[in-house]
């Protein structure tokens, strides 16, 4: 039997944590606030399951990551996100003071109390692909989850503008406020592929279609006001539990010195590098844009390589059964019998495919910290000083 929310002692373990993280925010938010000239009090958001706070819950409620043991490390129960406590976009806002946002679908529906425009906009969704649907369908592949891709969050965003500003001097106001966190986005799109069986050589053919929809809806979003904005890598797939599980090989050439699958893993780099490359030209562009790489690859791939150093026990999900990796297909995390572990912050992987909030904070820590120059997080009015107290993560 699943273990329940009030036997377990993830509970108290994670109330213990829960209490360190809302010092270092209090800590760091008391930073941010007497921090000259921080304009963002504003996020707007895209992506899939790394970022959706809630969309895919509100249409498909019986979705896994909609029910118990989602959510139970911080908020106490699920709220959609796809981990057991706060993701990335979590941490950013809190970091800046701001709100954690708010996903569109119960705006839109009226469920979202207290909403002001002031606070951004969620539109991500758990399941969504950079492409459109009708781009698997022509190569032959059924992708049923969600049709929610990229463009039809673009189009969320521009059909609620009007409520958010009404002119292009409003608009300026709100945006120049503002960070436009795009993506992370991509990693439905290959990682279907993957499964379906098709090979390397073929899905990287699909790697300028899925930078091309990024690189033009980050250009909408440009065009309709958008200063500065956020467009994350694809975080190390070769080290996730459920590729290890589906890719699982007998040749020790397959893998590194850290057990991650060493073909997946450069595929992923070979796609961060070509969406930098993007990004680049997009910068030359758009001069006074202000577009940031977050880099989760290389900030997530610490945490792989070193665990012990971090607090982690290494490769295996928390919430799973069965095998080296602790996933089993055919009975995943949130379906019943499935047991989660004691203590989620002693894992890396929460559910096989997803992060634990511990690892999302790491990530996050990293990123805002500014310690690699190709994301410039520091220039979001953020320094170094300003993690003393992040140490609880």
């Amino acid at each position: 039997m699943a273990s329940s929310p009030s036997s377990s002692p993830l509970w108290t373990l994670q109330r213990q944590k829960k209490v360190a993280l809302i010092l270092y925010t209090a800590t760091l938010s008391s930073f941010i606030a007497n921090s000259a000239g921080c304009p963002y009090t504003t996020i707007f958001s895209f992506g899939d399951s790394i970022t959706d706070t809630g969309n895919l819950c509100f249409s498909f409620p019986l979705r896994r990551s909609c029910s118990p043991p989602y959510g139970a490390s911080y908020f106490g129960h699920p709220t959609g996100r796809s981990s057991d406590g706060r993701l990335i976009i979590d941490f950013i806002a809190e970091s800046l003071s701001i709100p954690l946002v708010k996903p569109y679908e119960r705006i839109k529906n009226g469920e979202a109390r207290n909403w002001k425009k002031e606070e951004g906009v969620n539109f991500a969704v758990s399941g969504a692909t950079a492409l459109n649907v009708g781009f698997f369908e022509e190569i032959g592949i059924h992708y049923g989850f969600t049709n929610d891709s990229l463009r039809v969050q673009l189009g969320w965003f521009k059909e609620l503008l009007p409520s958010i500003c009404n002119s292009s001097s409003s608009c300026k106001t709100v945006f120049e406020k503002s960070l436009f966190l795009v993506g992370e986005i991509g990693v439905n799109d290959f990682k279907t592929c993957f499964f379906e069986g098709r090979r390397l050589a073929e899905i990287k053919t699909y790697v300028p279609h899925v930078i091309n929809m990024i690189s033009s809806t980050i250009t909408d979003l440009i065009d309709v006001g958008a200063q500065t904005l956020i467009v994350p890598g694809i975080l190390p797939l070769g080290c996730g539990a459920i590729y290890l599980t589906r890719f699982e090989s007998n040749n020790e050439k397959d893998y590194d010195e850290y057990g991650c699958l060493i073909w997946l893993n450069k595929f992923i780099e070979y796609f961060n590098k070509r969406l930098q490359a993007e990004l680049n030209q997009l910068k030359e562009l758009h001069p006074h844009a202000n577009i940031i790489y977050a880099d989760y690859y290389n900030a997530a791939l610490p945490l792989y390589h070193s665990p012990k150093k971090f607090g982690f026990m290494g490769l295996k999900a928390c919430c799973g059964t069965g095998g080296a990796y602790n996933v089993d297909f055919t009975k995943l995390c949130g379906d019943e019998g499935v047991k989660v572990c004691d203590d989620p912050s002693k894992y890396i992987s929460w559910d096989g495919i997803h992060l634990t909030e511990a690892a999302y904070g790491l990530i996050a820590r990293d990123l805002l910290k500014g310690s690699d120059a190709a994301s410039k997080f520091d220039d979001l009015c953020l320094k170094n000083k300003a993690f003393q107290s992040f140490n609880s993560l």
